[in-house]
């Protein structure tokens, strides 16, 4: 049998809500036995079965919004099926996935579940069934409403071997997973215990302990203690896991199931078949006994079953082995949880290997010597046992009450290495960014408050580390949170800011679609030394970037423009290695975002930052914009100095008659409507200057080392025209500054680029074209300094979108481009997180489960027990099956009904709603949508249809095809009834 890993668990036990909770349970020899739960049923009216026994607290609560559950869908469903969704979902959170990225996958779900105790209590009272009551009492269906809510399409079934349900059902998800079927799984199990009615027959059979405890192996072992229980593994197969670098609590090494066949009746257990089932499991595994170190046992605590056990566990361990099999049972701790039995075991099991010790077995301290365990080559967990360095095995053995037995052997998990860099003082400084999601605003902020004390808990250090495995896992869900950090104290201040009620700075709330983003690429002027040299410090992807531009423009530069940039060399503000240092710069910023999934809409480049943008659009290659950018600079470098460039904050009329005033002097750039730049000889552009002054201009001199973009650039220009130019249609919008529009289909050629040269750059009117072709939602300055933000900040163009710049001047680090990959997340975008980190950094982390609301429950006890016999249910006509209509209450305004007192139709559509779904009023409004919010399927929407029917009668009846293109929302569908009757009205 091939290995197959435990990556994730999640699981609710008596006295021990969550995975951490239940190993601490365990190590501290606790238990989770209580009295019998007034909302289960009055234990003194049913005095045979006893007061005590395992009670998960909350079994009532379910969170049905988040699940897209209706009101009314809730009530009617299993509990054990209301339990099972959110641990499926913490489960697969374990794992180090968001489980929304599992959707549409052949994910397998095999669930144990014993009997049907939900459907006998709900389905008896004929007079009170209903459609949703007939789908939600299905034991069946336990497996399937995993598969449904969370769009899994891999094998999906319900497992009900009595007490060993989970633990075959682990088997089968271990098989399907070794065939193909699947390539992940999610097996385990579920118990609650909703009535008195199987305590009875245990203690009518004479199974049941007085004290409602379970005693394995003990003295004072007297029968079973019933309860509740949950939990739920996530399965992969070992080379996939490994390959994925999920973290591993074990590895199972094989299983194995077998009948008792006929035994001693169809209840009794079978020595015989129980030691086959364990020499199966062994030889399927390639193990021998001697090597199992332990043995979670079956260990009811009844006298036959525990003797019959240990006399078939000692028949198989009992061979010459260097210590004895330690053994021990969960059901000391929590009682006897029956169809979630074998997985409350074998994640007991899991965390022991994990963990490398082994909790010590409650009641151990009085051991029955009738077993004679010593004999028999084991011993009873007295204390916790250390786990010796190298693999440990360990056994699980869960049998069932008609004779089905399952018996599963675990390794501990293999040895990875630790990544390099993962344990250094920069792994501890490097930046990341934290995600948080929720379904709602609130849970939003719930979330972050769990996860700011989960962290808080943790030892100090970096938290790059943890910042990657919430990107994995907390970035599903429509709110989104996200925040750049470096340590774990940084992380806890800003997680608990943010879950503060006053501050939204960082939750920007649910984006309702991905950002349009574009790309503004500066140009020369923003040259400065030792530039982007803390954003090559923390950032691989920057790093590998400008690698990549160096080494295309090394052939034709002679020199490295990375060492250059880097260096601090004072060369680089003259133009022959200022302009290959910014387009270097500048592809590398752009292609760092590329490759974090951020794709431009449009680009937009100023003057020189026209060639980086050429390429991120496709219109020139990195070699070719490299050899012409090396090409320019050098033609530039050799023109005369004397020439420079004034920007002025006024538009070109009032700039018209100074400049006709001094002969050599042009308009170079015009920026906005009154953001222009003058160029020419420098005496010219400092009587220009003075004059503006005088009227109240602001001017700024720019450091730059010739008039550029004026007629001293015509040799220049004429040396790049006659270059041959290699270039395409680009396949990315251009703004081009060039011509002030943007461009189509036209070529980037020699002529544009020798044109370019000595024309103005037309700033104002290509950004305005840019925004009128691709409306975008977020501008990103591609540079080393911050001044395209501004200039289009002033301009007015910008209006609404958000500026962002990964790296805006010399203190710029890692931290910059952190918060823009955030930003772009808030705003909807999903980003490919993995090249925000180094290798070392992508470690998967434990993090705080999802905390779902537990404002919601849904128990009806009275609906359930009844201590007299209820009376029998009218007789129904014969006929025909059909969907039952919900019933039509008098007319009368619901609560909240006023608000849509105006609007007669909208009025019947949010009481249809209402009626339908069991929700409350206020909750149905005008945007609210049937599938995505209110959660109705198609037995719910026949429903509606004649709940609209009947409330609305002058529109007559309505085919659920006339209706469906209608159902995006309450308000739409309240529209098309009013055309209808209008329409019926003509």
């Amino acid at each position: 049998m091939g290995d197959i890993a435990v990556v994730g668990i999640d699981c609710a036990f008596p006295g021990a809500a969550g995975v951490q909770a239940y190993w601490d349970l365990l190590m501290r020899g606790g238990d989770g036995i209580g009295p019998v739960p007034a909302q289960r049923w009055e234990a003194g009216d049913f005095p045979a079965v006893g007061g005590s026994g395992g009670f998960i607290d909350d079994a009532d609560v379910f969170d049905s919004d988040f699940f897209s559950v209706t009101p009314r869908e809730a009530a009617a469903m299993d509990p054990h099926h209301r339990l099972l969704l959110p641990c499926a979902w913490r489960a697969l959170e374990d794992s180090g996935r968001a489980p929304g990225d599992l959707a549409g996958t052949e994910t397998g779900v095999f669930v144990g579940v014993m009997g049907g105790e939900w459907g006998r209590l709900t389905m008896s009272d004929l007079a009170r069934v209903t459609p949703l009551l007939g789908a939600g009492s299905s034991a069946g269906m336990a497996a399937n409403r995993i598969s449904y809510h969370f769009n899994f399409t891999g094998p999906s079934l319900a497992v009900d071997t009595a007490c060993s349900s989970s633990l075959v059902a682990v088997h089968l998800a271990a098989g399907s997973l070794l065939t193909g079927e699947c390539d992940t799984a999610l097996a385990g199990g579920v118990n609650i215990v909703l009535s008195p009615s199987l305590g009875m027959v245990y203690g009518q059979l004479g199974l049941a302990a007085a004290d409602g405890r379970c005693k394995p192996f003990s003295a004072d072992a007297d029968g079973i203690g019933r309860s509740d229980g949950v939990g739920l593994v996530v399965l992969r197969r070992l080379d996939d896991a490994l390959a994925d670098g999920q973290r591993i609590y074990a590895v199972l090494r094989g299983s194995a199931v077998n009948q008792d066949g006929r035994s001693n009746g169809v209840i009794a257990p079978n020595r015989w078949s129980q030691q086959r089932v364990l020499d199966s499991a062994y030889r399927r595994a390639g193990v021998t006994p001697d090597r199992v170190a332990f043995v979670e046992a079956h260990g009811t605590g009844t006298v036959l079953g525990d003797a019959i056990e240990c006399a078939a566990l000692g028949a198989v361990h009992g061979v010459p082995r260097e210590t004895p099999c330690a053994i021990g049972s969960v059901k000391g701790n929590l009682g006897h949880t029956e169809g979630a039995a074998g997985i409350a075991g074998l994640i007991k099991t899991a965390l022991a290997l994990h963990h490398r010790i082994v909790p010590a077995s409650l009641f151990a301290d009085r051991e029955n010597p009738r077993l004679r365990l010593g004999e028999r080559g084991m011993r009873l967990l007295k204390s916790p046992m250390r786990l010796p360095r190298g693999e440990s095995l360990a056994g699980v053995s869960s049998f069932g009450m008609g004779g089905t037995n399952a018996h599963a052997v675990l390794g501990s998990a293999p040895r990875t290495p630790v990544a390099a860099g993962a344990r250094t003082g920069a792994a501890r400084d490097a930046v990341g960014v934290f995600t948080v999601s929720g379904d709602t605003p609130e849970a939003l902020r719930r979330n972050l408050a769990a996860q700011a004390e989960a962290v808080a808990g943790r030892p100090r250090g970096g938290a790059a580390a943890l910042c990657w495995s919430s990107n994995r896992i907390k970035t599903g869900l429509p709110h989104r949170f996200a925040v750049p950090v470096r340590d774990t104290d940084e992380l806890v201040a800003a997680l608990r800011r943010a879950a503060g009620p006053q501050d939204a700075a960082w939750t920007g709330g649910r984006p309702w679609g991905r950002p349009v983003v574009a790309f503004l690429f500066t140009g020369q002027g923003s040259e400065f030394p030792g530039m982007t040299a803390g954003l090559h410090r923390d950032s691989p992807a920057y790093r590998r970037h400008l690698a990549e531009a160096d080494e295309a423009l090394a052939p034709h530069l002679g020199t490295s423009v990375r060492e250059l940039i880097l260096g601090g060399d004072e060369r680089v503000h003259r133009p022959e290695f200022a302009q290959p240092a910014l387009f270097a710069v500048g592809y590398a910023l752009a292609r760092t975002l590329t490759s974090l999934g951020i794709t431009p809409a449009a680009v937009l480049g100023h003057s020189l930052g026209e060639y980086a943008a050429a390429v991120i659009a496709g219109a020139l290659s990195l070699d070719e914009a490299a050899r012409l950018v090396v090409r320019r600079g050098a033609l530039m470098g050799e023109l005369p100095a004397g020439g420079g460039m004034l920007a002025a904050a006024t538009g070109p009329e009032e700039l018209a008659e100074l400049l006709a005033g001094e002969p050599g002097t042009v308009l170079a750039a015009l920026n906005g409507p009154a953001d222009t730049v003058v160029s020419g000889p420098l005496e010219a552009l400092e009587r220009i200057g003075r004059a503006l002054a005088d009227r109240g201009v602001r001017v700024r001199q720019l450091p730059v080392s010739h008039a550029f973009h004026s007629p001293l650039m015509a040799p220049a220009a004429a040396g790049l025209r006659t270059e041959p130019v290699r270039c395409e249609p680009p396949a990315v919008p251009v703004a081009s500054t060039r011509h002030g529009r943007m461009l189509r289909h036209e070529l980037m050629d020699a002529g544009y680029w020798a044109d370019q040269i000595e024309e103005p750059v037309l700033m104002d009117t290509a950004l305005g074209a840019l925004v009128a072709d691709v409306a975008p939602t977020h501008l990103i300055e591609i540079g080393p300094r911050g001044t395209l933000l501004q200039i289009a900040a002033r301009g007015g163009r910008a209006a609404g979108a958000e500026l962002l710049h990964p790296a805006p001047g010399a203190g710029a680090t890692g931290r910059e481009l952190a918060e823009t990959v955030a930003a772009l997340y808030r705003g909807g975008l999903d980003p490919l997180w993995e090249e925000l980190y180094a290798p070392g950094h992508r470690v998967v982390e434990a993090l705080s489960p999802y905390v779902f609301s537990s404002a919601q429950r849904h128990w009806d006890r009275q609906a359930l027990v009844h201590t007299t016999q209820p009376q029998p249910a009218p007789p129904q006509p014969a006929g025909p099956v059909a969907v039952p209509p919900v019933a039509v209450p008098p007319v009368a305004e619901p609560p909240g009904a006023g608000a849509h007192a105006d609007d007669p139709v909208l009025l019947a559509v949010v009481q249809a709603v209402t009626e339908v779904g069991g929700y409350p009023p206020e909750r149905v409004v005008r945007e609210a949508r049937f599938y995505e919010d209110l959660g109705f399927d198609s037995v719910m929407i026949m429903q509606l249809k004649n709940q609209v029917e009947a409330r609305l009668p002058r529109v007559g009846e309505v085919s659920v095809q006339q209706m469906l293109p209608a159902l995006r929302s309450v308000g739409s569908l309240a529209a098309f009834l009013d055309d209808m009757l209008l329409a019926r009205s003509a």
